[in-house]
This record gives C-alpha cells, sequence and structure tokens, in this order.
C-alpha cells in the first residue's frame, strides 16, 4: 500500500518545490527594471560653467561624474580592478557561482548577509538598479540582472559602464573624476602605482581615500598590487618599484577664488532655462558674461574698502561689521561683468548686490531729474535752495526737508543742486512734477522695486537694489536705451549644441538726448561735486554718491562709455558707520579702485553724444549764458532749449 503511494508523494513533493521555485522566481523578477533602458543611459556628468574669456569658474552636478570612453582607461586599471574585485571576470557570465554559494551558505548561517561574492557585473547591477540593502532577495535580483547585463553587453562595455558608475569616494563619482580630484591628472596620464591605489577603493571609498586616509589607502594599493602580482598582471620589478613610490595627492589651488555670488545670481535663471535634471546631471557647458579679471579687481577693491572702514569705526567703538557689495555690468550689451555679494559668501551667502533692498539716498537723485528733463527742465532750469515746508506723508501733516550741508541759497540750476547734492531744490522738483510719474518714470529705467509716492522719494527713501539701481544708471550712456542684466550668453549640451541663448530685453526709455544730458550733469559731479575723488582716473566717468540718515548706508553708482557699475556699503542690521562715512568716503574709494582697473585693457572713450546737441557756458546760479568774464559751467543742450541772452 505504501509502495503505492511513493509515486504520488514524489509528485505532490516536486509539485511543492516547483511551486516554490516559481514563487521565488517571480518574487524576484517581477519588479526588476528592464534592462533595456541601459539602450538611452547617459551617466550623470558635470555642468561646467566658463567666465567671458572662457576660463573654468565653477562646475555643476547632482554628483561630481565626468564620463570616460573605455579606449582612454589605461590598462593598468582594468588589470587592478580586475585583481582586486573579480579575478575571473573574463571568464564568467555574469555570476561566480561558487563565490555565491559560499556566500549565500555564510549569510544563512549568521543571519547578518554581509558576506560578498559578487562579481564587478552584479556591483554594477546594484549600483545601476538596486539600492544597497543588505539582504538575500536582493542578492537574488542582483544575479539575475548581472546575468541579463552579461547576455546584453560585451565585457569592455560593462567595464566602462562600471568605471563610469562607481563611486571612489571623497566626492569622486568615475575613474576620471578620481583621477582629476586624487591626483590633478587626466586618467591617460595615471601611473601603476596610482592606478591600483584607485581600483582597491570601490570595497571601502570612505576609508581608502588617500585624502582622508593616506596610510590605509597606501596599505590597500599595495594590497591590490600583491594580487596583481601574484596573477601575473604585472612583473616582480614592476612590483617593488610601485609600491615603493610615494603617495603625493593632489593639492589643487583654483587660479582665482570662485565668483560664488555670481554663480548663485544665475543658477536660478539656469534651472529655468534647461530644467534641474539637465543642469545637474548632462554635462552641459554654461558660457556666462562675467570677467575674471574685473571680478578680481572687484574683490579686491571691496575687501579694501571694508578694511579701512572697519579701522575707522574701530577708532569711534563701532563694532559691528560692515558688509559691501559691487556689481559691474557691459553698458553695451547689459551682461554682468562683475558680482560681489558681500564681504565672505561662505560666512554669508546672502547676495547685496542683488536680493538687499536699501534705500539710494541722493543716488536717486539722476532719476529725478531725468523725469526732470521729459517734462521740459534742461540743465540750465533754475529752482529755488531755500528752506520750504512741504506736505508731509499723512494728511494735515507738515515737512520741512534739510540740505546735508546746511547751507542754502536764492536760486540754482538743476546741474548745480545735483552736482553738489542739495536736498531741497530736488524736493522742490518732485513737489512740481509730483510722485507718481517720478516713480513711474524710475520704473521705465528699471527699478522693480516698490517706490513709495510721497515727496521724500526724491532723497532716496524708497528701497531699491544695488543692480536694479546700477542698471538705470546705465540707460543713461547707452543713450536712452534700457537692457535687462544677464548672466549667461548661452547654454551648450554635450553634443556641441546650443541649448539655450541669451536674448536679453531692449527698448527705448527716455530721449537719447535727455540721457546724453544727464551723463553730461554726472559728469559734472564728478570734476566739481560730491564725486571729485574719481576726477583724476585716466579716462572718463561719472555717477553720484548716496548716503541715508545716521550714516546707515553709502553708495556711489556711475559708469565709463564702456561699463556701469554701483557700490554699496552699510551693515546688516542697518546700524550706522559711524559719523562722516558718507558715499565720497565710504563707498567712492571702492568704486574708484574697481573702475580704475576697467581701464587696462579697454581704451578710453568719452561718452557718446547725439549729433546736433550744442555746449553753452552757463551761469550756474542764474541760468543765463555766461558773460566773457563771467563765470560758468559748460553744459550740453538740445537745440533750441539752451539759454540765448545773458
Amino acid at each position: 500500500m505504501l509502495k503505492s503511494r511513493w509515486p504520488l508523494l514524489l509528485v505532490l513533493v516536486a509539485g511543492v518545490l516547483a511551486g516554490t521555485a516559481g514563487g521565488v522566481f517571480f518574487a524576484v523578477v517581477h519588479d526588476l527594471p528592464q534592462i533595456q533602458a541601459l539602450e538611452d543611459f547617459s551617466p550623470s556628468a558635470i555642468t561646467r560653467v566658463y567666465s567671458a574669456e572662457g576660463g573654468l569658474i565653477a562646475e555643476l552636478f547632482a554628483e561630481k561624474r565626468d564620463p570616460v570612453a573605455f579606449e582612454q582607461v589605461p590598462p593598468w586599471i582594468i588589470a587592478a580592478l580586475v585583481a582586486t574585485e573579480d579575478n575571473a571576470f573574463f571568464r564568467h557570465r555574469g555570476l561566480d557561482l561558487k563565490g555565491i554559494a559560499r556566500a549565500v551558505i555564510k549569510d544563512i548561517l549568521t543571519l547578518d548577509f554581509r558576506q560578498g561574492g559578487s562579481t564587478l557585473t552584479q556591483q554594477l547591477a546594484k549600483t545601476l538598479f538596486l539600492t544597497s540593502e543588505k539582504s538575500l532577495m536582493r542578492k537574488l535580483k542582483e544575479a539575475v540582472l548581472a546575468f541579463q547585463l552579461e547576455r546584453r553587453y560585451t565585457k569592455n562595455e560593462i567595464l566602462e559602464l562600471y568605471l563610469n558608475q562607481v563611486y571612489f569616494g571623497s566626492g569622486a563619482y568615475g575613474i576620471k573624476s578620481a583621477a582629476r580630484i586624487f591626483f590633478n591628472k587626466p586618467v591617460e596620464a595615471l601611473s601603476l602605482a596610482e592606478c591600483a591605489l584607485i581600483a582597491g577603493m570601490p570595497k571601502a571609498p570612505s576609508r581608502y581615500s588617500p585624502l582622508v586616509n593616506p596610510d590605509l589607502a597606501l596599505w590597500r594599493r599595495n594590497i591590490v598590487l600583491g594580487q596583481m602580482k601574484k596573477n601575473g598582471q604585472i612583473s616582480e620589478a614592476e612590483y617593488h618599484q610601485a609600491a615603493g613610490e610615494p603617495l603625493v595627492p593632489a593639492t589643487i589651488t583654483p587660479p582665482v577664488a570662485r565668483p560664488d555670488y555670481f554663480i548663485e545670481y544665475i543658477r536660478g535663471d539656469l534651472e529655468n532655462a534647461v530644467g534641474v535634471q539637465q543642469l545637474y546631471r548632462a554635462g552641459l557647458s554654461v558660457h556666462t558674461t562675467l570677467s575674471l579679471p574685473l571680478q578680481a579687481a572687484a574683490r579686491e577693491a571691496v575687501a579694501m574698502g571694508i578694511k579701512a572702514l572697519e579701522e575707522r569705526m574701530a577708532e569711534k567703538g563701532l563694532t559691528e561689521p560692515p558688509q559691501a557689495a559691487l556689481v559691474a555690468m557691459d553698458v553695451a550689451t547689459g551682461g554682468v561683468l562683475a558680482m560681489v555679494g558681500g564681504r565672505d559668501f561662505q560666512a554669508s551667502p546672502f547676495n547685496r548686490a542683488v536680493s538687499a533692498r536699501r534705500q539710494p539716498g541722493s543716488a536717486f537723485k539722476p532719476i529725478l531729474y531725468a523725469c526732470a528733463l521729459d517734462h521740459g527742465f534742461t540743465q540750465a532750469t533754475t529752482v529755488l535752495n531755500t528752506p520750504a515746508v512741504f506736505p508731509g506723508a499723512k494728511k494735515d501733516d507738515t515737512w520741512q526737508p534739510e540740505n546735508f550741508s546746511k547751507d542754502y541759497s536764492s536760486e540754482m540750476t538743476v546741474r548745480e543742486a545735483l552736482v553738489h547734492s542739495k536736498n531741497i531744490p530736488a524736493v522742490r522738483v518732485i513737489h512740481q512734477l509730483g510722485p507718481a510719474p517720478v516713480a513711474g518714470f524710475a520704473a521705465k529705467l528699471g527699478i522693480s522695486s516698490p517706490l513709495s509716492p510721497y515727496l521724500s522719494l526724491a532723497l532716496g527713501t524708497s528701497e531699491v537694489s544695488l543692480m536694479e539701481l546700477t542698471a538705470a544708471y546705465a540707460v543713461f550712456p547707452r543713450l536712452g536705451k534700457r537692457i535687462q542684466p544677464y548672466g549667461v550668453t548661452r547654454v551648450i549640451d554635450a553634443h556641441n549644441r546650443v541649448l539655450w541663448q541669451a536674448s536679453p530685453l531692449s527698448q527705448i526709455v527716455m530721449p537719447a538726448e535727455n540721457a546724453a544730458i544727464v551723463a553730461d550733469m554726472l559728469r559734472g559731479v564728478v570734476l566739481d561735486g560730491t564725486g571729485r575723488a574719481a576726477r583724476n582716473l585716466p579716462c572718463p566717468v561719472a555717477g553720484k554718491t548716496g548716503t541715508t540718515d545716521t550714516y546707515k548706508d553709502a553708495l556711489f553708482v556711475g559708469f565709463s562709455q564702456d561699463i556701469a557699475a554701483g557700490v554699496w556699503v552699510g551693515t546688516d542690521r542697518h546700524t550706522t558707520l559711524g559719523a562722516g562715512e558718507t558715499g565720497a568716503q565710504a563707498a567712492l574709494p571702492i568704486w574708484k579702485q574697481f573702475m580704475e582697473k576697467t581701464f587696462d585693457t579697454r581704451p578710453c572713450q568719452g561718452f557718446d553724444v547725439p549729433d546736433g546737441m550744442v555746449r553753452v557756458r552757463v551761469n550756474p546760479m542764474t541760468g543765463k549764458r555766461a558773460g566773457v568774464n563771467e563765470e560758468g559751467q559748460t553744459m550740453l543742450f538740445t537745440p533750441g532749449t539752451e539759454p540765448l541772452q545773458p
């Protein structure tokens, strides 16, 4: 009876085993990724950012990976990798069955699943498709994927994928990045000893990095060299020579400090233009407007200015650390040439050149007078410079502004009022024009910050950014044309195709003649007014100082025919810089030092003037044409608006 049941029992057992095996197989393969996805697989690559001169200024990446073709890899790398990670790589079909069996048995016995036994192909499968979870199921999936990889790809293709994907430690993803990070060499130039060191790192990247544990890295390198000698891949002499080679890790010193504030300024625009995934993974080339020589000059000038200011503040018992910002742009194109957003990006990445909103003080007055020209004023229009009471911001309130210098006279020309930064004439002009038209005109020039519609707007009480104020000033030497500032010229993909190209907004926002007149007035500020410290620069410049109440902010914004630049100095907590720290004292020296450097490589140019405009000597107090023996200032006029009679 029992004998007659044996066949049935065997069938049942076989069925159970087959069902169990089928269940396990289904559990392993049902959610495996498709190997076909590798057909379109492109390893994550570094995006490089270049200056206007073509110098590398930054690298953007999710992982610091730099793909390399198999043909560029030294044979020693392959030999060392196979010797230390998978001695049977060129003989197996993706699985080392003896190694797997040994590892599985030990895992089951210890229940901790820590044993290795993985081939290079299995390691690649795990890196590409799986997590680092230590489990029997993950190992089984890894084995199936490895088998599929070996069916679809050649050994060399698998090695190329592996070498470009594996993590070598210290932020190096892929063999090319490892060669540069650890030895500052192209991968083709690696020595036998260097190849062995790198090949030994995937086992424990954080432990064997020569930048972290040089002694341990040397020990691991020599283990790999010994295995290569044992396998006959190198000779006894080669082994001893390489094993005795001292470790000389890379010490990379960038040629200039990384322009971090500028990089953060363009990062958002890049993410919007090409997408986050492409920007950090597609190996793009980003070409920018930044000039490395001018960026270096900007950093030096800001550092000089802050150091001198700190010394003056210490004499007055002030301990709040001052900050400074500088931005410069190309007048013709609007491209940002230099940007410093603070004294130290690592300590404070907040960009005070772009993101900070501060009162510009008298640096707003050129915009007021430019608006006045649009309403029929000329440089020779006279305004009373006598104390007066004006309507305040609140109903039934009054306001009595004062000149900073506390001196007054009967009347003076608009030019004279701007040159010497008189407050009373400026308030009289905005009272005549109305605050709303002035605010609207400022918006046309590029001031996007909201401006309060009060008479105090004439004195720069509405907060603006240094970037937008500098861009507004650039309209004057550009003869009335506004161009949106930008930092990126084009983005090239990994196949050398243009992915994105800059097309900055450009529009005429004021008559060319009026813009030339404002530039002429601001030239007067440098020759005879609050900007006199810049009059000895080798080329013509123009600009305006700005100082806020209790010396909290100091500014100088100006331009040559080629470059517009703005400087702000203050503290992050809006505290005083100390008595006497005006725009001329705290900001202008920084601006002057920077602008002096711009003339090293650019020829001197006078300011452009539209054809037909006339220059007339004018009495600065009466606004009438100056007589032969009378004091006068030469002013620029649109034909027909110049004073005719003395």
